[in-house]
């Protein structure tokens, strides 16, 4: 079964990886994918947020950032140690590689873990924005594809690892009724 799953997630590697490439996102990709891209756009945002968002704001800036707390250490230390999976860039030949080649562990993508944990909590407090917050955690888990670091089932795992971190923030939330 293990390594049906295997194939299934190389050959969509190979599809999304090398015959959707096209110079487009050859240019793209690797700028969407880059962390330094997205460091001012989340920096601002909180800014924003804490000074002009009110209590709402707040509580948004800190469950977004707990959720993040708990999902990068999470998908970087526990899991991929854990699951141990070697980056496609590193496994197969003929990789469209627009980066620098990691050596790292590719399962659960820690990208898509966070920005999936980022929308999940922006998306509670910000539901007008949810549209904008998912487009940019689908854009930036699709590209760790494209560029060539992480399979699939990769960016589809840290996903759901890091709506669970936004979940379970939310949740904590709710428990305790905290109104805003």
């Amino acid at each position: 079964m293990l390594q049906y799953l295997q194939h299934i997630d190389t050959s969509l590697f190979v599809f999304f990886n090398q015959t959707l490439a096209n110079p487009v996102f050859d240019v793209i990709m690797p700028f969407i994918t880059n962390k330094r891209t997205w460091f001012p756009v989340w920096l601002i945002t909180i800014i924003m947020l804490i000074w002009k968002g009110g209590k709402r704001g707040r509580w948004a800036v800190l469950t977004a950032l707990l959720a993040f707390a708990l999902a990068d250490p999470l998908a970087s230390r526990i899991f991929k140690p854990l699951f141990h999976r070697i980056r496609p860039c590193n496994a197969l030949e003929g990789v469209h590689l627009l980066v620098h080649k990691s050596r790292g562990l590719s399962l659960p993508s820690a990208h898509a873990a966070n920005f999936f944990a980022l929308a999940t909590a922006f998306s509670y407090f910000y539901r007008r924005f949810q549209w904008l917050l998912w487009s940019v955690a689908i854009l930036v888990a699709y590209s760790r594809v494209a560029v060539g670091v992480h399979y699939p089932f990769d960016v589809l795992a840290g996903a759901m690892l890091g709506i669970a971190c936004g979940a379970f923030w939310i949740f904590i939330l709710k428990k305790r009724k905290i109104q805003f």
